[in-house]
């Protein structure tokens, strides 16, 4: 079969690889669909979970192509999306009932071979059936659950005033779990005018271009709106400078989450006295587990939109492209079909 392999850091080939053979508890799929996500790059860079050499993907759409001999519940042809966590359920995290800190967490496409190949095995029980949702909108089943986790652990106070950093596809996503989940009011920041507008569509209450040149000037254009802070803000971005930002943005006794990936090195200067004298509560958001059913279930309803997001559609061989596509201002997510 087909694969994306990347083989070493900032170094990756299409190439032809073994088929994977399913144990009895999996099955084997056919890749329909597997979405971009800031997480490749990182992993291409070396970072996060990596392990060379890697099939990367973890946004992914599949149809079930075989069965493992001990599989029940699905059926050869079903098209399924992918639940990419693998917990071990012994270890003590997951005893604690903090899966999503398992000591042998093993994720497809970041640890393990994943979407961005002709074929993949999973375990059956990580696969859930499409029952006619569309599998370009299925595909935003994982970003979605990620965002759902945000919200979870933001436990957001109804009618809090809310400012988001970041207008790429989680950061949508998650604007919309904010607009539905009592906020009274969602602001979202981001440089590029095109995702901007995709955020108006989908829901934001206001939304404020920040101008690299002149990022104070977008931040007195914030405090204008909510001149003693906002009670919660959060970094959907990744990037330390705009974090950097985020407590002054903070009304007192406020939140700020931490949504967005940094790299591991990264470091942030915060002011002790202020997060101190003015009880700031910063929380972060790693990930996602146990959340593809409610995602599944927003998608199904259409309460969480996703019209205007995927911009990008390319082949397994064009996915160098594809990853270029994701850097640039008028992209918001890029899709590799199978």
């Amino acid at each position: 079969m087909r694969a994306v392999v990347f083989d070493r850091p900032h170094h990756f080939r299409v190439m032809d690889v073994d088929d994977p053979r399913p144990r009895p508890e999996q099955v084997r799929l056919r890749t329909v669909a597997t979405g971009i996500c800031g997480t490749d790059r990182h992993l291409l860079a070396g970072g996060f979970m990596a392990r060379f050499p890697l099939i990367p993907g973890h946004e992914i759409v599949a149809e079930v192509e075989s069965l493992g001999e001990c599989v029940a519940g699905l059926s050869i042809g079903d098209l399924v999306a992918v639940d990419n966590t693998v917990l071990c359920g012994h270890c003590a995290p997951c005893r604690r009932d903090q899966p999503l800190y398992c000591d042998h967490f093993f994720s497809l496409g970041v640890n393990g071979p994943g979407g961005f190949a002709d074929l993949l095995v999973a375990r059956a029980e990580k696969c859930f059936p499409l029952d006619g949702l569309e599998p370009m909108t299925a595909v935003l089943t994982e970003p979605l659950a990620c965002a759902i986790h945000g919200a979870d652990v933001l436990a957001l106070r109804p009618g809090s005033d809310v400012l988001l950093f970041g207008a790429g596809p989680t950061g949508l996503l998650l604007a919309q779990l904010l607009v539905h989940g009592g906020a009274a009011r969602v602001t979202v920041a981001a440089p590029s005018p095109h995702k901007l507008d995709v955020a108006r569509h989908l829901g934001a209450d206001e939304t404020v271009r920040m101008d690299r040149s002149d990022p104070q000037a977008s931040l007195r254009r914030l405090r204008a709106l909510a001149p003693s802070g906002f009670d919660a803000v959060i970094e959907a971005t990744g990037a330390p400078a705009v974090l950097a930002m985020c407590p002054e943005m903070t009304r007192t006794g406020g939140t700020v989450l931490v949504y967005g990936m940094a790299g591991a090195d990264d470091t942030v200067p915060f002011s002790p006295y202020e997060i101190f004298s003015r009880e700031l509560t910063i929380k972060g958001s790693f990930a996602q587990t146990h959340r593809f059913d409610r995602a599944l279930l927003f998608l199904r309803t259409g309460r969480i939109r996703t019209d205007g997001i995927i911009t990008d559609r390319f082949p397994l061989e064009r996915f160098g492209d594809a990853l270029s596509a994701v850097a640039g201002s008028t992209s918001v997510k890029a899709v590799v079909m199978g």
